[in-house]
């Protein structure tokens, strides 16, 4: 979004914050706001101008302005050529991946979708109203922007959708909303230049903190990775992450703070395992997300207590019950903590297959879990 010639900070960054909120007031004096609050230029009305320093997209390019080579037989076919599924270079047969109907979002790669989906987001639905009051949802297509895929591959520059935010706000509304869109694509900004300042730091270990040991255990992992941990809020969004390449920013910082802070693994087995997964993966957002789940940035330590969350963000169980086929006739007493049914209950309701818990169920108790179960995290995917 923002050039790095025009940050407030030295060129090699050494002076950048380590922490967002800083970053943001800093970088932007139109978004600088407290936590959780928006700048009075945000209140419910239409904003006829912005002095935010983003430069301007670059102009549309006409056909034919791309300075091509004469063209010739062999360049014809290259230039018109699309490569389908059989003729990717494996060395070995693979199956080309289908996506399963419990799947929420079909995305398609390339400009055009993403434009659409832009433009559908913004101007068609108005979904962009109502993103604050929606964006921890985890079902469904519109809850968030889907934006991430696209910014990740590069079929969408974060200046364009910033420019059509400009454009809604002056026709609709300038709202909490649509401040929260561009708050979090200065989080995006934020990830890209705190990896830039810290290098191979972000990969390493003990991140850029350091100050705890991690241990090996494949088997708790992999009942991590397949979805078989027995809390059914971590379960769900890994069996998503799995079938679909997707899962929600709460998802994310629910399954991060899970593996490092309550099973203790070593995070970096998490961060490598979203990387092999996601659909809108880039280094920065994943690796700076992961390094600060693990505890192992300059800020504090927000342990999310799955239990807690699970009540708070998917209250009846709805979201669970469409990734965890064995929980499907549980009732809402039962569908959060199913480790409380008896075995005629479990029987009762088909959940016998479902997994037991892989830590103690004590450990998150009501009273526990970080700041009320722990604030909003970032993801992206947005």
């Amino acid at each position: 979004l923002f050039h790095k010639d025009d940050l407030p900070f030295q060129k090699d960054l050494r002076d950048a914050p380590d922490v967002f909120t800083s970053f943001k007031n800093q970088v932007e004096p139109e978004m600088a706001a407290r936590v959780n609050e928006v700048p009075d230029t945000f209140r419910g009305n239409k904003k006829s101008r912005s002095a935010m320093g983003v430069r301007p997209c670059l102009p549309e390019l006409r056909y034919g302005d791309l300075p091509l080579p004469s063209t010739g037989a062999s360049l014809d076919f290259e230039l018109i050529f699309e490569p389908e599924w059989k003729d990717l270079p494996y060395a070995t047969r693979v199956d080309e991946p289908t996506l399963p109907e419990t799947a929420a979002t079909q995305f398609e790669g390339g400009e055009e979708a993403a434009l659409h989906r832009l433009q559908y987001y913004l101007f068609e639905s108005n979904h962009i109203a109502k993103y604050f009051e929606t964006r921890n949802g985890m079902l469904g297509p519109d809850y968030s922007t889907k934006f991430a895929p696209w910014l990740a591959f590069g079929c969408l520059s974060p200046r364009k959708i910033f420019e059509q935010i400009r454009e809604y706000e002056k026709e609709q509304v300038a709202n909490k909303s649509t401040y929260w869109v561009l708050f979090e694509l200065m989080w995006r900004d934020f990830f890209r230049f705190f990896a830039a300042k810290h290098g191979n730091q972000i990969f390493k270990l003990h991140g850029i903190a350091g100050g705890r040991d991690w241990k090996s255990d494949m088997q708790l992992f992999q009942l991590w990775a397949e979805g078989r941990t027995g809390f059914p809020l971590v379960d769900a969004n890994m069996r998503e992450l799995r079938a679909t390449g997707f899962m929600s920013n709460r998802g994310r910082q629910n399954v991060a703070s899970f593996l490092a802070l309550d099973m203790g693994l070593d995070w970096r087995q998490g961060a490598d395992w979203f990387e092999s997964f996601l659909v809108d993966y880039d280094v920065a957002s994943n690796w700076r997300n992961w390094i600060h789940a693990a505890g192992l940035t300059t800020g504090r330590v927000n342990r999310f207590n799955v239990v807690r969350q699970s009540k708070m963000y998917d209250k009846d169980g709805a979201y669970i019950r469409h990734w965890i086929p064995e929980l499907r006739n549980v009732p809402v007493r039962f569908i959060h903590e199913p480790w409380t049914m008896s075995p005629d209950e479990k029987a009762t309701f088909g959940a016998e297959s479902y997994s037991e818990p892989c830590l103690s169920p004590s450990k998150f108790r009501d009273d526990g879990g970080g700041r009320k179960g722990g604030k909003k995290g970032r993801g992206r995917g947005r």
